[in-house]
């Protein structure tokens, strides 16, 4: 027997997953990391209201979550001065992002992205059997011009682009993202990942309405609100599309807890704010830090600060190697010319204190 046959599209796609997480790295170097800077995960955790919020409902997971998230999707549509149809949530933007192209992209289709950008995107896109084209980085930032001129010559239906940036931190006014899409094909979307918008400028908010049929945002309560782990996402965009993933979305996805968790951490703005102050101090001693090692940290508006260490990728790949024989776990970016960089989560005093402990060493052991 042979077993079930998978289709041609499967069987030649890799058998590989866009991150290695950080628990499967602690296993093979058979220790827990003193410092986990890698993730992008938000180490000063969700509101104390979401905690309490979280552990009050779990008596009650005996009970689907609402498939329609409506609490969720109705406070946030307050917020935003918009209906809840304009809102869809999701586990996490990954699994909308899956869903998204599933929508919208069938095989042979083109997709533009920038290279190496957010790698879980492309795996979707193949998984539904689209084509990729990518554009370069531009001085360390994502290319919005180059994409659209992209989409433009390829006919494409999804052009895929984050403000802020992961990997690099950058981020570009909203204004420039809406006069931009000015040269944005007819038939073509702008996907905006905002996940890092919490803690960026003012201005990197697009102002534009949040039903124009141009553009659907996706953001998230992994990154600013804590909650990484509860895979809470969700996409704004024209009701006529977010009422397509009505078709298709597994209807009981979400966790009823995290749910819950994440309405509380939602309403509980105190918290947020106190979280972006504590990002702010800590993408300033990782600045400091790389500074006195002769390293060069870039601009972000993220809670991780993207790290110049003055070589090309396979330094950089060293010192990643290096920092995490020492306990600390951080990444790199991919793609040449940026994979000459290492991406430092932002973290704790006493996290960052084990950085500046191990990162001479490191720096000594690859220099």
């Amino acid at each position: 027997m042979t077993g079930p046959r998978i289709t041609d599209l499967v069987a030649s796609l890799p058998a590989t997953v866009p991150f290695v997480g950080p628990e499967e790295l602690e296993r093979r170097r058979g220790a827990p990391f003193d410092a986990r800077l890698g993730a992008n995960e938000n180490v000063f955790g969700p509101s104390p209201r979401a905690v309490a919020a979280m552990q009050e409902a779990a008596a009650e997971i005996w009970k689907y979550g609402d498939s329609a998230s409506h609490d969720l999707r109705a406070a946030i549509a307050d917020r935003l001065g918009i209906t809840p149809d304009h809102i869809v949530i999701g586990e996490g933007i990954d699994g909308l992002l899956g869903y998204l192209v599933r929508i919208l992209v069938a095989p042979g289709d083109v997709v533009v992205t920038s290279a190496g950008a957010y790698p879980t995107f492309n795996y979707h896109v193949a998984g539904f059997g689209g084509r990729l084209e990518t554009v370069p980085y531009r001085d360390d930032r994502e290319d919005l011009p180059a994409l659209l001129a992209k989409a433009a010559e390829t006919g494409a239906r999804l052009v895929y682009f984050a403000n802020p940036d992961n990997p690099m931190g950058s981020c570009i006014p909203g204004d420039e993202v809406a006069e931009s899409l000015e040269a944005l094909p007819a038939d073509a979307l702008l996907v905006l990942d905002e996940a890092y918008l919490e803690f960026g400028p003012d201005a990197a908010h697009v102002p534009l309405p949040f039903d124009d049929p141009r553009v659907i945002r996706m953001r998230t309560f992994s990154k600013a609100y804590g909650m990484a782990g509860a895979r809470v996402g969700y996409a704004i965009g024209a009701p006529a599309l977010i009422a397509v993933f009505e078709r298709i979305r597994n209807h009981f996805d979400m966790n009823r807890t995290a749910q819950i968790g994440a309405l509380a951490a939602y309403e509980d703005r105190d918290w947020l704010a106190h979280v972006q102050a504590q990002v702010a101090a800590a993408r300033e001693e990782i600045a400091r830090i790389a500074r006195d090692n002769g390293l060069t940290p870039l601009p972000s508006a993220t809670n991780f600060v993207t790290v110049d260490c003055g070589g090309d990728g396979a330094r950089a790949r060293a010192l990643v190697a290096a920092l995490a024989t020492r306990g600390v776990f951080v990444r790199m970016p991919f793609m040449a010319p940026e994979d000459r960089c290492i991406r430092i989560s932002c973290g704790t005093e006493a996290d960052l204190a084990v950085l500046a402990k191990a990162l001479p060493a490191a720096l000594a052991e690859v220099t």
